[in-house]
């Protein structure tokens, strides 16, 4: 799916809480790309507005222009627009691109109570930009000040019927809908104007479509919180986003009031005044970049530890070295001849398991390629002096079946991820093993009647089956949950476990 460009036209906050800024992270947060065109630059922190420096116009006029001609927009959301000039250029600038949805949040008078739109400028907004407006998005105050501008009578709002009469009058002034926020508005839960904070239960905000004559109410929990700066701006760049990505008026209004409510309710506290809304709330980021994912967990520090004595156990070190037992390496032959049984009914079980062809196909290949390297096994084993039909009268330790019968366990009782993470300490394991050896100078390489096998993990075909079971993990893995992502991680920790008592049993005192 192509991604959805949303021109932000508006000025920037320092503070961060509101403007271009909060614009920004509501529209990352929604997964659209945002374009910005900057009106203004202002000095202000949570308590308030210090000064203003108006961009000028012409030069707004070369930012939207740049913007458009390039990589275009799907929505345009407008925000302080400053002075009467820069509303002219916009008007004129998205009349000639033919920009077909619009969202004007008209910010006019900052909550702390600092002019950001003159009166001139507010004609000309009334006058030039409404009858281009998809959507107005103006809380009760700026709907008042566009009402008295237009030379009417602005009342002050006693019912729910009054809001929505506000409401109407302003989408008369030119825009298609029209939505009144009424934070500044709480009511009572019998839907009567609240006349102190312990009357006040909710808040409606009341959708006008011009076109349908459709009104529509968005009830939310009045909430007490001092952390708001930037809700109208983080309003209206959820409402473009949703848009953008398709949702008719009412879906993408009500999708993003619930955005801005749970912004409010997970909000953090930062600075001494009005603090700014938590955006991403319903966002969750991956804490390893794409196809990183098995370097992530094994630099975990709840992973790393169990990783190094896998990779580095002194029955691994004994083999490069030349000087492990080799009745202890025999009675290891055997081991891993049984387990290699049942590791590829691991795999069978995950070709199973499996959705999709391509995830079928690759675990089929796996299974493919462990009846090959069966077959190098049974060679290696046979310069030992173990045959096939020795090999498989012999029992299975307990080392053996805890740690074979915990994959399979995994498999039936889990998904096809829980099952290739359960097998990925195998799979990763000898490779990251035989890698290790083969590179280190201090490994012994003549007359190291262990090399053979060191030299099997690092054959092209291993190395094939390694980098194929991992592409598949990596790609899957990317779409789960944080919790589903912790689950993982034990499966993984409980599977090298599993797989050091293999390297233990093989130093242990038992013969073939």
């Amino acid at each position: 799916m192509s991604v959805k460009r949303v021109l932000v036209i508006a000025g920037s906050d320092s503070s961060g809480g509101a403007g271009l800024e909060a614009d920004q992270r509501v529209l990352a947060a929604h997964g659209c790309y945002a374009l910005t065109a900057t009106t203004g630059l202002t000095a202000q922190n949570t308590l308030g507005v210090h000064d203003i420096f108006v961009v000028p116009s012409e030069f707004v006029r070369k930012q939207i222009n740049a913007g458009l001609e390039d990589v275009g927009a799907d929505v345009v959301k407008l925000g302080m627009l400053s002075s009467a000039e820069t509303v002219d250029v916009i008007a004129e600038t998205l009349q000639a691109h033919r920009i077909p949805t619009i969202v004007l949040d008209p910010v006019m008078i900052s909550t702390s109570g600092f002019e950001l739109l003159p009166a001139k400028a507010v004609t000309k907004l009334r006058t030039s930009l409404l009858p281009l407006t998809t959507i107005l998005t103006p809380n009760i105050p700026e709907a008042q000040l566009l009402i008295k501008d237009a030379g009417l009578a602005a009342s002050e709002p006693e019912s729910l019927d009054d809001l929505v009469d506000l409401a109407k009058r302003i989408c008369s002034l030119g825009p298609k809908a029209v939505l009144l926020k009424g934070g500044h508005c709480p009511l009572t839960k019998d839907h009567k104007v609240a006349q102190s904070s312990e009357d006040s239960a909710i808040v409606i905000d009341i959708l006008y479509d011009g076109e349908t004559a459709e009104t529509t109410f968005f009830e939310t929990e009045y909430l007490v919180s001092k952390n708001t700066h930037g809700t109208g701006c983080s309003l209206a760049s959820a409402i473009a986003a949703n848009l953008s990505m398709g949702k008719d008026m009412k879906r993408a209004v009500r999708s993003a009031v619930r955005f801005v409510e749970a912004g409010i309710k997970t909000s953090s506290e930062l600075g001494q005044g009005s603090g700014p809304i938590n955006h991403f709330h319903s966002m969750y980021t991956m804490p390893f970049a794409p196809g990183r994912f098995l370097e992530y967990i094994l630099d975990l520090p709840s992973v790393h530890k169990t990783w190094e004595r896998f990779i580095k156990h002194d029955f691994v070190e004994g083999m490069g070295q030349g000087t492990l037992p080799v009745e202890r390496f025999k009675e290891y032959l055997v081991q891993d001849y049984l387990y290699l049984v049942q590791f590829a009914r691991s795999n069978a079980l995950a070709s199973y398991k499996s959705s999709d062809m391509d995830s079928i196909a690759a675990s089929a290949r796996i299974v493919l390629h462990i009846q090959r390297e069966m077959s190098l096994h049974l060679d290696y084993c046979a310069s030992f002096g173990l045959s096939k039909q020795e090999m498989e009268s012999h029992p299975e330790t307990i080392a053996c079946t805890a740690y074979s019968r915990y994959i399979l366990d995994v498999g039936q009782s889990g998904d096809w991820l829980a099952l290739q993470m359960a097998l990925a300490p195998c799979l990763i394991g000898y490779g990251a093993v035989a890698r290790r050896l083969h590179s280190d100078k201090n490994t012994l390489r003549e007359g190291n009647q262990y090399w053979k096998w060191i030299e099997n993990y690092v054959a092209d075909d291993y190395t094939e089956a390694v980098r194929l079971g991992s592409a598949l993990l990596e790609d899957h893995v990317q779409k789960v949950s944080p919790n589903r992502l912790e689950e993982l991680i034990r499966i993984f920790i409980r599977a090298t476990e599993l797989e050091i008592s293999f390297w233990d049993m093989g130093l242990s005192s038992q013969k073939v």
